[in-house]
């Protein structure tokens, strides 16, 4: 993207009253390492979404077709895509209020403190899709299925809420089933081939749910890769 453009976007962000793009000050106290909750933890109902409707996390949400698109079949539930990359954020924040979804916002940060936004219990629901596997063995603490990232989960994942993996990336997928069995989750569902031969397991309502594609499913699905999809509990 040229940078003029980029910048421009960066700038109309600041105003979408859909996206929250913290100050570093906002969840770090002066000194290193020294973290604090953000203001809205505990508060996502009350001050963004205006109701009390179920709260779905989409982790590493890029474009944010994943959270556009389930705000725009379940009015009755809140989405809120998470990411870094605030070029990307820009896509889905303004798709979102070009349709009005109310029930769609998105949070601009490192899911490294994502813990820092939420109360224990204020989350439903966690989607994590297509995310970086980092497949080398010094970064697998990155990965949003190690037992780094599941920690901070528990810690505002609602007991009994399901955290649903969507991947092209075969050594991803078969490290989560590993982490899930090392670490007692519970494995509600998992294929090797989602459109192949998983969708069929589903009722109809859940299949169009996971017909939704991110930008990078459809470039994959169009080279022949297979997507595969888990869904697990960290505790019933």
């Amino acid at each position: 993207m040229p940078g003029k453009k980029k910048l421009a976007r960066f700038a109309q962000m600041k105003e979408f009253p859909n996206t929250i793009e913290p100050a570093l000050h906002e969840i770090k106290n002066e000194g290193k390492g020294n973290f604090k909750s953000h203001p809205l933890k505990g508060k996502w109902h009350e001050k963004v979404f205006e109701n009390e409707n179920p709260l779905v996390l989409e982790l590493g949400c890029g474009k944010g077709e994943y959270s556009v698109g389930l705000g725009r079949k379940f009015p009755d539930k809140n989405f809120l895509g998470v990411d870094i990359k605030g070029a990307r954020i820009w896509r889905g924040a303004k798709t979102a209020l070009d349709e009005n979804l109310k029930n769609v916002a998105f949070l601009r940060t490192r899911i490294d403190f994502i813990d820092l936004f939420f109360e224990k219990g204020e989350v439903d629901e966690i989607w994590i899709t297509f995310p970086d596997p980092q497949l080398k063995e010094r970064r697998e603490r990155k990965r949003l299925t190690g037992k780094m990232f599941t920690d901070r989960y528990r810690r505002f994942l609602k007991k009994g809420g399901l955290v649903h993996l969507k991947t092209d990336n075969t050594p991803l997928y078969e490290y989560t089933l590993d982490q899930i069995k090392e670490h007692g989750f519970k494995l509600l569902f998992e294929t090797n081939d989602l459109y192949g031969k998983g969708m069929e397991n589903f009722d109809e309502s859940v299949q169009e749910v996971l017909s939704i594609k991110t930008h990078y499913e459809g470039i994959f699905s169009e080279k022949g890769f297979k997507i595969k999809y888990i869904i697990f509990q960290l505790e019933e």
